[in-house]
């Protein structure tokens, strides 16, 4: 007679655990915590519960086990990036309009306003008669006429930086010399 096997685990040769009986480890180790992760990250238990079931799914549809050694951080990070990718998705899903919008009156549709904007537009050519050349010219091709700073220093045999600076130059004399005209809008009722 021989003697029964001894049924301590580490005196039984290792076999190879299916996939099935691997995965069900898995779930019964790092469920919990798995879903608690996620639900913390996404903000919603339902939610966390679908990414941790598609995160299963995918770990069992890789195919040869024995590729990944650790399961539970492979879990956890194919976990991480379906909430990622739900959380992306949330971001590009179109809000409603916030209600209240129409408290904000179009500031077109003050006359009071559309005349002090035209007696600034008016002023501009003036302005610009008073800024050196390089920079009224800077200034009328890439703000008016609407040429990239690259096509304006090509038209300018300027540099692109010079062209810049001229434009950033005229912007500023332009808006210290229109002050007094917006000045006179602040005290208007909108």
């Amino acid at each position: 007679m021989s003697a029964p096997p001894d049924p301590s685990p580490t005196a039984q040769p290792p076999t190879a655990a299916s996939p099935r009986a691997s995965a069900e480890q898995l779930v019964r180790e790092f469920n919990q915590t798995l879903i608690r992760v996620l639900q913390s990250r996404l903000g919603s238990y339902e939610d966390a519960r679908e990414v941790a079931q598609e995160a299963y799914a995918k770990l069992l549809n890789l195919g040869d086990e024995a590729a990944i050694s650790f399961h539970r951080a492979y879990l956890f990070r194919i976990a991480h990036n379906l909430a990622t990718d739900l959380l992306r998705k949330r971001a590009h899903v179109e809000q409603p309009a916030p209600a209240g919008l129409d408290l904000w009156p179009d500031p077109g549709s003050d006359p009071a306003r559309s005349a002090h904007a035209l007696q600034a537009v008016e002023r501009l050519p003036a302005l610009l008669a008073e800024l050196p050349a390089n920079c009224a010219e800077s200034f009328r091709l890439v703000r008016v006429r609407q040429l990239s700073f690259a096509e304006a220093a090509e038209v300018l045999g300027l540099s692109e930086r010079m062209v810049r600076i001229h434009v950033a130059r005229a912007l500023a004399y332009c808006q210290e010399r229109l002050d007094g005209i917006t000045d006179a809008w602040e005290g208007e009722p909108r």
